[in-house]
């Protein structure tokens, strides 16, 4: 059971520098939206894909556009993937929001993050990883060999990463997940196994649809 986590191309937020969050009307860039067309070739090798699973704001309906159309996936939205509720800090420039107290622990402690009337970081890993467990069960097929996309933001994929990994969510920011960029996790019965991290090349390494075993040896025991 596979999930390919696609952060939304580059949009107009990230290039004025600005914390977007759920702000309405944030649209890809052109280099966004270049982005999202090349995803359908990024991911022409992947056979068994049979969703696509999104946040429901605008510019990540807008990355997977591209490849719904191309390859007649099944599109759905779940709330649970939507971008941090930044509260007060929502469209501030993050160049103002560095002099803010609230900045260092969200750098150095972002389990203990609570945005000024908005949600909290630990709160944040908590739905979205409920959501993309939850949803790779459904769409990973009773034989586990399907393969989903879930479009989501920077610090949601984070930290879903951060849990796949076995990571404190207080870590999680020594994870980079730039716009556009491809990540890849495969749930077993047993434990997750991350594949591909940040990947921003043509073609990121998805695992082949099969159950894995994987036997790890010390040098003394071969």
């Amino acid at each position: 059971m596979t999930v390919i986590l696609l952060r939304h191309g580059r949009s107009t937020a990230n290039t004025s520098g600005v914390l977007a969050g759920r702000s309405v009307g944030v649209d890809l860039d052109d280099t966004g939206r270049s982005q999202a067309g090349e995803v359908v070739d990024r991911l022409g090798h992947v056979q068994n894909l049979v969703a696509v699973v999104r946040s429901p704001l605008q510019r990540c309906q807008q990355t997977v556009a591209p490849l719904v159309e191309a390859r007649g996936l099944t599109e759905v939205v779940d709330d649970r993937l939507v971008e941090v509720d930044y509260g007060q800090w929502t469209g501030r420039p993050i160049k103002d929001l560095l002099a803010e107290d609230m900045w260092k622990t969200v750098q150095q402690q972002p389990s203990a993050a609570i945005f000024p009337e908005g949600e909290g970081l630990a709160h944040v890993q908590s739905r979205a990883v409920a959501a993309i467990r939850e949803l790779d069960a459904h769409y990973g097929g009773p034989d586990g060999s399907g393969i989903w996309v879930a479009c989501s933001h920077g610090d949601v994929i984070k930290s879903i990463i951060a849990d796949a990994m076995g990571m404190h969510l207080d870590s999680f920011q020594r994870i980079v997940v730039e716009p556009a960029s491809i990540s890849v996790i495969r749930y077993s019965s047993s434990r997750p196994y991350v594949h591909t991290v940040n990947s921003t090349g043509a073609r990121p390494t998805v695992p082949a649809p099969v159950e894995l075993t994987v036997c790890t040896y010390g040098r003394d025991e071969l």
